[in-house]
C-alpha cells in the first residue's frame, strides 16, 4: 500500500476524521486503508453493506440511520463517497440505442445518482466546519464535453446527472461553509472484480491503491472555490 507524503498533511490543522462510504469495493477499501496508514488520521468511520444499520443505497431509511450512527463518531474533515456500479443486476452498458430499457436506465439512475444524492443529503451535515472535503467517485465518461466515443447510455447519463447534483449542492453548502470544498473524482481505471469484464481491451490498469494515493494528492491541491471540483487521479480538471 502506497502511504500519503508523510510532510504534506491533508489538513491545514493536522488531524483529521475520514469517512468512507462503499469501504467493501476495491477502491473504497484502498481509502479506508490509506487513511488507516496515515498518521494525522485519528478516526476512519467506514460504512458499507456489512454496517451494523444495514446500509443499502436504494434504501433511504438505511442510509438515514446510517448517518445518525455516524454522526456519534464525528464531525468529519473528509468525506469519502466510493459507491456506484457499472454491471446493473449483471447487466453492462448498452451500447446502442437498441439496447436500452427503461428498467436498466431506472437502476443506473438509482445506483449512481439517486443513492448518492440521499447520502450526500444525509452526510454532508456531518462535516466538520472549514475547509472540510466532500468526495464523491465519478467518471469520466459522465463529462457531456468530453463525449467522443457514444455508448454507454444509462451509466453516461446517471453520472452526467450526479455531477450536476454535486454542483448544485456544493453551490448551497458553500453559502453556509465557504471553504468546503465538493469533488467529484476520476478514479482512472482500476482493477478490480466489478472493472474486469470491461477493461480487456485498456492498456495498463491501475491498482486501487494507486488510484487512491492520486486522489487523496490531488485533493491536497484543490483550493478552495465556488461550485464543485470534477478532476481526475492525476489531478487534472475535466470538463463538465
Amino acid at each position: 500500500m502506497s502511504k500519503m507524503d508523510e510532510h504534506t498533511p491533508l489538513f491545514a490543522q493536522g488531524d483529521y476524521k475520514a469517512l468512507v462510504i462503499g469501504s467493501s469495493g476495491a477502491i473504497g477499501g484502498a481509502f479506508v486503508a490509506a487513511f488507516h496508514a496515515d498518521a494525522n488520521c485519528t478516526h476512519v468511520e467506514v460504512v458499507s453493506r456489512q454496517s451494523e444499520t444495514g446500509f443499502d443505497l436504494l434504501n433511504p431509511e438505511s442510509i438515514s440511520a446510517q448517518a445518525s450512527l455516524s454522526r456519534e463518531k464525528g464531525p468529519f474533515e473528509i468525506i469519502i463517497d466510493a459507491t456506484g456500479a457499472l454491471n446493473i443486476n449483471g447487466v453492462g452498458p448498452e451500447k446502442s440505442l437498441n439496447g436500452l430499457s427503461s428498467d436498466h436506465l431506472m437502476q443506473s439512475f438509482l445506483v449512481n445518482t439517486i443513492g448518492p444524492a440521499l447520502v450526500m443529503r444525509q452526510f454532508a451535515p456531518l462535516l466538520a466546519k472549514g475547509s472540510s472535503v466532500y468526495a464523491k467517485l465519478s467518471a469520466r465518461v459522465g463529462s457531456i464535453a468530453d463525449n467522443k466515443k457514444g455508448g454507454w447510455y444509462g451509466y453516461r447519463a446517471s453520472k452526467a446527472a450526479l455531477n450536476m447534483m454535486l454542483q448544485t449542492a456544493a453551490i448551497e453548502l458553500q453559502r453556509k461553509s465557504p471553504t468546503l470544498r465538493v469533488v467529484a473524482l476520476q478514479p482512472g481505471t482500476v482493477r478490480s472484480r466489478l472493472s474486469d469484464p470491461f477493461t480487456s481491451s485498456q492498456g495498463q490498469l491501475l491498482e486501487p491503491d494507486e488510484s487512491v494515493l492520486g486522489m487523496l494528492t490531488t485533493l491536497k491541491s484543490l483550493p478552495a472555490k465556488t461550485g464543485a471540483h470534477f478532476v481526475d487521479y492525476k489531478g487534472s480538471e475535466i470538463p463538465w
